[in-house]
């Protein structure tokens, strides 16, 4: 029997994450990537012998990465080999004259907390056993599973369940509760910018991903995380699909409520199914033409859905190596975190920044020359729509270059670090809207907020037409790698449910 055709836009990890599973599962897969390389934000800079991931740095919940290779029946060894990490960071306060260093030791990170506030050791451990019983009912009945229909998600059980998560105060409220030491809030609370949105409004449930760090701990993808989506391409090629690149889709071609392929290049592809994994606020607008398929999406709505923040990046090859930067990650906190997360937030230019810098260098030899440092220094910026500012500015990109440098150079042994940099590339907001098709520029894709999350936020399957499925950051369950590697498996399923049916 002729195997059925599915065709996937684009190969960001959630796109390769279903491809792999419906070409094992018997499908015919062909995927179409605007890019050269697979990967989608997972992409690689590679420029003067210096190798940057472009977007995601940090492994966790490493099971997940894991698990896309043994459902293709792969030794995931053998193409994400993993170092853990410890300590994960060091986190710097009041301009570098200041570190703590966060291990997911439990034995050392108390230690490091009696230190600090032997109250707050107490209030950490309260923290701990909280969030991990939430986690637990949100990766059990929320995370894994579609909300395909309203009473999917409005019936007695998942109501009860829903209120156990007690989503409804912010991160840092939630975290307030427990600890009083200003600084281990904010290591407890930032790490909500890992899928852009704020800890003084992001939901407190956000406080899982501190924790799953924490429980879980770190890891290192040896050559960098970019190995993960060239893995995942491997692969999905050695079950037999197949990807096109450099072939950018203009539409997804829709008759009768019914999608049936794609356009590429002027030439109609035919499928029996669509998995689209362009972000869903560009597809929606760009991609579904047809309007009566947009459903309640219309662009309208698109533009009044909120976004997550976006990232200004500096990849740095350095002439020399900084032994006093100890750590692959390192976290510089801003003097007034608050007030940076309003303007981050509100649009305004942003005073006193924090930044985030990975020396991947560190532990891997490949990723630079002999005797020189590669450095990856983010820092989070408003989204286009928001922004007071215009990335198309020079006079921007400097002021922002600049700040990142100063916070940077504020580090010990650090202080000359404008001059030492022998090679430089970087990436705007403008950059991720333009390379990536992210809407408004978010890297992370549509915000997680309370009314954008789980049966709120766009599902796998098309509401309002039939063989088409979305995947990503922007789709449920939500943004962060190994969460969109269940956006990708969700998908997979619910197309092929629809197919058994």
């Amino acid at each position: 029997m002729e195997k059925k055709k599915v065709i996937v836009v684009g190969a960001g990890v959630a796109g390769l994450s279903s491809a792999i599973r419906l070409q094992k599962d018997g499908y015919a897969v062909e995927i179409y990537e605007k890019e050269s390389l697979p990967g989608g934000k997972m992409h690689v800079i590679e420029k003067d012998g210096f190798k940057f991931d472009l977007g995601p740095t940090i492994v966790m919940m490493p099971d997940l990465y894991r698990e896309i290779f043994e459902y293709a029946g792969k030794d995931p060894d053998d193409y994400i080999p993993m170092k853990r990490l410890d300590p994960m960071y060091r986190s710097y306060f009041h301009k570098g004259t200041e570190s703590i260093d966060i291990s997911s030791d439990l034995v050392k990170l108390m230690k490091t907390l009696e230190e600090i506030s032997p109250e707050d050791a107490v209030g950490f451990l309260k923290y701990l056993s909280s969030i991990y019983e939430r986690y637990s009912v949100a990766r059990d009945n929320f995370l894994q599973r579609p909300f395909r229909n309203k009473r999917d998600f409005y019936n007695p059980s998942m109501i009860r369940k829903a209120l156990q998560l007690k989503t409804f105060d912010s991160a840092t409220d939630s975290i307030s509760k427990f600890v009083k030491d200003e600084k281990i809030r904010q290591m407890l609370t930032f790490q909500t910018l890992y899928i852009g949105v704020s800890p003084n409004n992001g939901p407190s449930l956000y406080t899982i991903i501190p924790m799953i760090e924490l429980l879980y701990g770190i890891w290192y993808i040896e050559g960098g995380m970019h190995k993960m989506a060239e893995g995942m391409e491997r692969a999905f090629i050695e079950l037999g699909g197949t990807i096109h690149y450099d072939a950018p889709v203009d539409e997804i071609r829709i008759e009768n409520s019914r999608a049936t392929g794609v356009l590429v290049n002027g030439k109609a592809e035919n499928a029996d199914y669509v998995v689209c994994n362009a972000d869903f606020p560009y597809a929606m607008k760009n991609l579904v033409k047809d309007v009566s398929a947009k459903g309640k999406y219309t662009d309208e709505k698109i533009d009044k859905m909120k976004y997550s923040c976006s990232c200004f990046i500096l990849y740095l090859g350095m002439d020399r190596k900084y032994d006093d930067l100890e750590h692959v990650h390192t976290f510089v906190f801003s003097e007034s975190l608050d007030q940076n997360m309003e303007q981050v937030f509100s649009g305004e230019f942003i005073e006193d920044p924090s930044i985030y810098i990975v020396a991947a260098s560190k532990i891997d030899p490949t990723v630079a020359p002999e005797g020189k440092e590669g450095l990856y220094v983010l820092m989070p910026v408003s989204d286009l729509e928001t922004a007071d500012y215009d990335w198309n500015d020079p006079e921007t990109v400097a002021y922002y270059r600049t700040k990142a440098l100063k916070a940077v150079s504020d580090l010990p042994g650090m202080s000359n670090i404008e001059n030492e940099i022998i090679s430089e590339s970087m990436i705007t907001p403008l950059d991720f809207q333009e390379r990536f098709n992210a809407y408004n520029g978010a890297c992370f894709g549509l915000q997680p907020t309370l009314l954008q999350s789980n049966h709120f936020r766009p599902q796998a399957k098309a509401e309002a037409c039939e063989n088409l499925y979305f995947t990503g950051s922007s789709t449920h369950p939500g943004a962060g790698v190994p969460i969109v590697l269940l956006s990708g498996k969700i998908a997979a399923d619910e197309l092929m449910l629809d197919d058994n049916k």
